[in-house]
């Protein structure tokens, strides 16, 4: 599809031992926000950086923007904005020297975008270097990186040592990015900043993806999980035993019920008829999707 901008094809980096990727196949459209989460060591870096052409894969390939990440890294970087997950600044003495440096190198001479970042994530670039706290050099890093409003952004644990002031901050800019139509890959171990900006997501774990969900699906699924309190433990008797719906008993009185959205209204029209003092839809959360698919490829592979 011509609106591709990332795609990998089987993309494997095997270090022995079970360490590594193996066989990552992940399609990232044009202006999308594209989430990829995992616990620390699941692979996510490791996936990143053959896609930016900085480790040539064992088998299987890296497209970005039409071009092989591992033979044409240098042209991509023309398109590429890339904050590391782990940050070394040339030896100046100030941010104000090193984002000078970058813009420079990055042909910016208009200054007001760069300011704006610096503005919204509170940062003194004149700060020497060498002394700043992990989340002033993130700040510096994000900054060198966006200040090129180049179309494609590729951001490894990008919010790490941000507190959570300036990691919604940071979040305000993704959204401002996804306006102007620009293409966002973001790994994160936090699912609720992935959960508050991305469009889809990969989860990743041991080196294989395991889900790619879309985050419209979670926030609006096909199938409701509802919590209903009965007044009385006859009548929660009664409901549970109406074949028409999927429940389960939790509490004397309690049950859960799965319900399709087509039949919401069937529901709710069956429910006129007890006596409801308590009635809650249970919503998924992004954490609550990857635990029960990290399980899930648990159960799999101890039975294989």
């Amino acid at each position: 599809m011509n609106d591709v901008i990332i795609k990998t094809s089987g993309l494997t980096k095997d270090y022995g031992k079970g360490r590594g990727i193996f066989d990552i196949d992940l399609e990232v459209h044009k202006g999308e926000v594209y989430g990829f989460v995992g616990t620390n060591g699941s692979g996510k870096t490791t996936t990143i950086r053959n896609m930016m052409g900085f480790i040539r894969p064992d088998r299987g390939t890296s497209i970005v923007n039409g071009l092989d990440s591992w033979t044409r890294s240098a042209d991509i970087m023309k398109n590429v904005s890339y904050v590391p997950g782990e940050i070394a600044f040339p030896a100046l003495k100030t941010g104000t020297e090193f984002l000078k440096t970058q813009a420079k190198y990055l042909g910016v001479t208009d200054f007001k975008y760069m300011n704006h970042v610096i503005e919204l994530l509170q940062l003194d670039p004149t700060a020497n270097l060498k002394r700043m706290s992990k989340g002033m050099k993130q700040k510096t890093a994000i900054v060198a990186a966006l200040m090129g409003e180049k179309e494609i952004l590729v951001l490894d644990e990008p919010t790490t040592g941000l507190d959570p002031l300036m990691r919604e901050a940071f979040l305000d800019l993704i959204r401002e990015e996804k306006q102007k139509g620009h293409t966002v890959f973001m790994s994160s171990h936090i699912f609720e900043e992935i959960e508050a900006v991305c469009d889809r997501v990969a989860m990743i774990r041991d080196g294989h993806i395991i889900d790619v969900s879309s985050l419209y699906d979670l926030r609006h699924p096909s199938i409701k999980n509802f919590i209903i309190e009965f007044e009385q433990s006859a009548q929660q008797q009664q409901f549970v035993e109406n074949p028409q719906f999927s429940t389960e008993r939790t509490e004397a009185n309690t049950c859960t019920v799965q319900c399709p959205v087509e039949q919401l209204d069937d529901l709710f029209n069956v429910l006129k008829n007890y006596s409801i003092t308590n009635l809650r839809e249970i919503h998924l959360s992004l954490q609550q999707q990857f635990m029960k698919a990290y399980k899930e490829g648990q159960s799999h592979n101890g039975n294989k």
